[in-house]
């Protein structure tokens, strides 16, 4: 039985998590759970399990995540946390030497390479759960990773991938909140429409699979089937396809090194359409400037990051217009990045500044 801790257990990847468990109680259990403000959630589902170790996310502090880890003595920790507070209980998991099934993808943006050498001298597994990370993990473990010479992002390309330039000018929140495949929190659905989300997810791989810019690739699929692709030395794709359900790379991080067999329907290929397209990077520019990052390296892609959580929230406020979240980001991005941030207190300091800069800019 794998005791599992369940950080953003009110979210879209938590709730996916705790249906998993739920529904594979032979095989899981919750040993611990973390909700950011929905108290009434938590203390609900806590019940439901008979878990006593809580956690509401509103207190940050390493602290706290070190005493919920342990009391809850998890096999594995789920973070399902949204934007840069997931950061924290990422590093306090990696310390404790658990395996951590991450789908925070910020905590890699900001401080990958202080992530991964935290994981390696403490001899966890940092296993992706966003299901791009997930497919490309699982490609790559297979083929092994000398023998993949690029990796292919998939983007569903968002509810405006057909707007014109002049239309994106008008877009509203509510329309932006409209995902046409994926049902995901608001920050996360506002990131998928502006390209950002995928922006965010080329710089994850680049730190995650070693990769340069020039070996990663984004191709806009809609359908949403084809989570992504490898290509080997040899020129060929290898991909990875199921339904558009969060469930499928949860339970692979969950059993990883295992293939189990799981409750989940098998993909149906018959009677499916499979469409690609180039992303349009003039239009959604913030997926061109995540490229800029993976290159410029330094504390580029920590500034990406902040500058976009504040110009998401402005949007959400109302505050600022849908194309306004690019040029907020551009104006920070153009400023002086180029420390190498050495310890997670350089990346909070960098992060902090950026975040200052996009305000004031709003």
């Amino acid at each position: 039985m794998k005791k599992v801790l369940v950080l953003g257990c009110t979210g879209s990847i938590g709730k996916n998590t705790v249906n998993i468990i739920q529904n594979m109680s032979d095989k899981f259990t919750i040993c611990g759970l973390s909700a950011h403000s929905n108290k009434e959630k938590l203390y609900e589902l806590a019940d439901f399990y008979k878990c006593p170790t809580l956690l509401t996310s509103l207190d940050h502090s390493e602290e706290a995540y070190k005493n919920l880890i342990d009391q809850a003595k998890p096999d594995i920790i789920v973070n399902g946390i949204a934007g840069a507070s997931g950061l924290v209980p990422s590093k306090v998991a990696l310390e404790c030497g658990i395996d951590l099934a991450l789908a925070n993808k910020e905590t890699i943006v900001m401080a990958g390479s202080l992530i991964k050498e935290l994981a390696r001298s403490n001899g966890a597994k940092l296993l992706p759960v966003d299901s791009e990370h997930s497919a490309i993990f699982n490609l790559i473990e297979r083929i092994g990773s000398k023998n993949v010479s690029k990796v292919v992002i998939t983007a569903s390309g968002g509810p405006f991938r057909t707007y014109t330039k002049d239309q994106l000018e008008q877009v509203t929140l509510e329309q932006a909140l409209n995902h046409p495949t994926w049902n995901m929190g608001k920050k996360i659905t506002i990131d998928s429409s502006t390209l950002a989300n995928k922006g965010l997810e080329v710089i994850e791989a680049a730190v995650l699979f070693d990769k340069t810019a020039d070996q990663i690739e984004v191709v806009v699929h809609p359908q949403s089937l084809v989570h992504s692709l490898v290509r080997t030395n040899d020129g060929m794709l290898y991909a990875q396809i199921s339904d558009p359900d969060m469930k499928h790379p949860i339970y692979s991080a969950l059993t990883w090194p295992e293939n189990q067999e799981s409750f989940l329907e098998p993909f149906d290929l018959f009677d499916q359409t499979l469409t690609f397209y180039r992303p349009r990077t003039n239009d959604f520019p913030l997926l061109s400037y995540a490229f800029e990052c993976v290159k410029n390296k330094k504390s580029y892609s920590i500034a990406f990051n902040a500058a976009n959580e504040v110009a998401v929230q402005a949007f959400i406020d109302k505050k600022i217009g849908f194309t306004a979240i690019s040029r907020i980001v551009r104006a920070v991005l153009d400023k002086n990045w180029n420390a190498h941030p050495q310890t997670f207190d350089d990346v909070f300091e960098a992060d902090k500044q950026a975040r200052s800069l996009a305000l004031e800019l709003i």
